[in-house]
């Protein structure tokens, strides 16, 4: 993986532990080469995250709209800062400039992108893995429910694998570089009767 798409929460007002793991988990990424292509934010997790991966001499994309392009909100110290002329064509972008993807803690907008890469994965669309990086069990309700879904049958048991959690960069890092796509599970989900 030579390039990781990152989406975290925005917001600054949450605990610090969750701002410390978005910047580490930059910092890891830079250490080991890997680009961060992100919303291109300055506050919440996106700024730290970036923060992060900056400061250890890494290479950062930053992919935005229009109207979150002000000095309040975009982080003018990255790499390079795209805009989108919408939502739809920012998350595109991010998706075409990744190896691979990682969750942090966040909102709407970061479920948005979440479950939107796992569909595509799920329909075959892309074939790159897919983590959640869990800071202080943020995503255990949501692993319950994915796990509600497998046994109540809307999701198969290989999709649901597919979606790595670790609550360390490192460790989640190493997970989603043994990735195999699960073909069968795609084509057994599209099959028509």
């Amino acid at each position: 993986m030579k390039s990781i798409c990152v989406f975290c929460g925005s917001s600054d007002s949450v605990h610090a532990d969750y701002k410390t793991a978005a910047c580490n988990m930059g910092i890891t990424l830079a250490e080991r080469g890997i680009r961060l292509v992100y919303g291109g934010g300055k506050t919440g997790l996106m700024g730290e995250v970036a923060n992060g991966a900056l400061s250890a001499g890494g290479e950062v994309i930053g992919v935005i709209i229009p109207s979150m392009n002000t000095p309040a909100l975009a982080h003018t110290a990255l790499t390079r800062l795209d805009v989108a002329p919408d939502m739809h064509a920012r998350k595109a972008r991010m998706h075409e400039l990744a190896d691979g993807y990682i969750a942090l803690p966040g909102g709407y907008g970061t479920w948005d992108e979440l479950f939107e890469t796992i569909t595509w994965a799920q329909t075959g669309a892309h074939e790159k893995p897919v983590g959640l990086l869990n800071v202080k069990n943020y995503y255990d309700p949501l692993l319950a429910a994915m796990d509600h879904a497998v046994a109540e049958g809307f999701i198969f048991a290989e999709h649901r694998k597919a979606v790595f959690c670790e609550i360390e960069p490192t460790e989640l890092l190493n997970e989603m570089e043994k990735y195999e796509h699960p073909h069968e599970a795609v084509k057994r989900w599209l099959k028509e009767d």
